[in-house]
């Protein structure tokens, strides 16, 4: 039997956490008819290779996932809104892009916010934050995006008034992820009481420093982990419609 061939491609993929979920999916769902493994991509353009080789799907993380839109054939809408990749699809004789994401981090966030749409605060301004922005326009939360560059408001401008008055914070970043748990975003923590919600793409460890600072303080907090599963069966879906 040909195996379909799924698989994840990022810069370095050591400790992530896509493969060992996959192989633990497919055994327990005794699914025979597939594998999936980790592609170490030194450059963006090593993907044509993969694409050659017809491989079936693919995961997209850091740093490729703006990077990758330009090698694809086709966008989904919500890919091409949010101008950023995490899940790839052989479709036909190409390859179609889209945005998993979103829909993880929302139904994530859902799960933590109850029906309270607080204004937000996104901390970083990368894929993950964009996909991030689509979900919270998506439940009319507004937000501000917070980052180094010289886009919207950097990290030294904000204020524990800031903080306050935003009561939910997302950490879109890989700041505080293992090996380097002892980083976390530079924001006044201070201004954190117990009426915020703190939500960390990052999932390893448990709790990084970004939430055991916000949970000094009282707030709510929630790591990567179930955004992480949500948007893999997602793209799980997405692979599995042309059967």
């Amino acid at each position: 039997m040909k195996k379909r061939r799924f698989g994840l491609i990022g810069k370095s993929l050591v400790h992530s956490f896509s493969p060992a979920y996959f192989d633990a999916k497919f055994r327990k769902e005794g699914i025979s008819d597939a594998r999936y493994e980790a592609y170490e991509l030194a450059h963006i353009v090593e993907i044509n290779k993969l694409f050659e080789d017809q491989i079936d799907g693919l995961n997209v993380t850091l740093p490729y996932k703006e990077a990758v839109i330009p090698y694809l054939d086709k966008m989904d809408p919500a890919a091409l809104e949010i101008g950023a990749v995490n899940c790839i699809s052989r479709e036909g004789s190409g390859y179609t892009g889209y945005n998993t994401d979103w829909l993880g981090f929302l139904l994530s966030l859902k799960s933590l916010l109850g029906d309270e749409r607080p204004s937000a605060l996104v901390l970083g301004d990368g894929g993950a934050s964009k996909a991030i922005g689509y979900a919270l326009t998506m439940l009319n939360i507004n937000y501000e995006v917070i980052s180094r560059k010289l886009r919207g408001k950097s990290y030294q401008q904000l204020t524990e008034s800031d903080i306050s008055n935003n009561r939910l914070i997302i950490n879109a970043t890989s700041l505080g992820m293992f090996p380097h748990t002892d980083e976390k975003p530079e924001i006044p923590y201070e201004g954190i009481h117990d009426e915020h919600f703190l939500f960390d793409v990052v999932y390893n460890p448990e709790k990084t420093l970004f939430l055991t600072l916000g949970a000094k303080q009282g707030a709510h907090i929630q790591n990567g982990y179930e955004m992480l599963v949500l948007q893999a069966e997602e793209s799980w879906k997405i692979w599995n419609r042309k059967i």
